[in-house]
């Protein structure tokens, strides 16, 4: 069963989306079984001056207790991606719920969402909230800059035109575990968070197609289980690149480069790699790289260097 996870930073609830949600048994025990293995949608709730948008999707891997709590457990979350932009809870007096679209008034929403921060949702619904949230990382003018093959641009299309909800809804999913698709999506964020400016350099090359001559590198690789999020990305030329993933490179504590000097030639750490010289990171400190992923990258560095 899909379903919409209600969740917000500030939440007394201890969230991590892309890896954890939080949840009372009491509450929430037989909707979360129902929701294991399946995707669910996030959604920003209201309190505290929330958007009410929908902002993410995951799927539930498994549900296990709070071995500090017995009366909460934590629902695992896995595949973690974020929308393009976020999703209006309704637009024109439409609710992208089925439920809400039936009460027979508005005012009624808020009674009728009270104590269901976890609640069924469609497949419909799923699959119309789903690929609104990734028009920009579907869109065939994007394709070239983000480097989207034809093969998913394709399985967007047939998913778009599936006109029963549950193979739509099945396609759409088929898009959620797509690499090109996950790797477009990733690209499009980390680029949007560095201004399409290598980390390292400063340069910001954009070719006539629109295409970023920087490219998004996963500080954690996926084939490791690194995430597909900002916070585990870093926007960088292609030879950067090519040494950051080789681990000859690597980020300080202090956010500082790393180098490997017994591995790499001089003229090249002198004109290209600057030590001196903090990594140009993005204005929203929020989408800079996350400590326990630099921690994993440099322990990788180390071991070669």
């Amino acid at each position: 069963m899909k379903a919409v996870f209600d969740t917000k930073a500030g939440s007394p609830y201890d969230d991590e989306a892309a890896s954890r949600y939080h949840f009372p048994k009491r509450l929430y025990w037989d909707t979360m079984l129902a929701a294991r293995g399946d995707w669910i949608v996030y959604r920003e709730p209201r309190e505290n001056d929330g958007s009410m948008a929908y902002f993410a999707v995951a799927r539930v891997a498994d549900i296990v207790d709070d071995p500090r709590d017995a009366a909460h457990a934590y629902a695992l979350m896995t595949d973690y991606l974020l929308f393009d932009a976020p999703v209006p809870f309704s637009s024109l007096g439409r609710y992208e719920e089925g439920p809400l679209r039936s009460l027979p008034q508005r005012a009624g929403v808020g009674v009728a969402l009270r104590g269901r921060s976890v609640r069924p949702l469609a497949d419909e619904d799923f699959a119309a909230i789903t690929l609104k949230g990734l028009s920009m990382t579907l869109a065939p003018a994007n394709a070239i800059r983000l480097q989207l093959d034809v093969p998913a641009l394709d399985l967007a299309e047939e998913a778009a035109a599936a006109s029963d909800p549950i193979e739509r809804a099945r396609r759409v999913a088929q898009l959620l575990l797509n690499r090109p698709v996950r790797d477009a999506n990733f690209r499009r964020a980390v680029l949007a968070a560095y201004a399409d400016t290598c980390a390292i350099t400063g340069l910001r090359i954009i070719n006539g197609g629109g295409r970023a001559e920087a490219q998004a590198a996963h500080i954690v690789p996926v084939a490791e289980q690194g995430l597909d999020i900002v916070q585990n990305g870093i926007a960088l030329c292609g030879t950067a690149h090519w040494l950051f993933d080789r681990h000859l490179i690597s980020i300080g504590e202090d956010l500082r480069l790393l180098v490997a000097h017994n591995q790499l030639p001089e003229h090249l750490r002198r004109t290209f790699l600057p030590t001196d010289r903090r990594l140009i990171l993005p204005k929203d400190e929020r989408l800079w790289p996350a400590a326990h992923f630099l921690a994993h990258h440099r322990e990788r560095f180390a071991s070669v260097h």
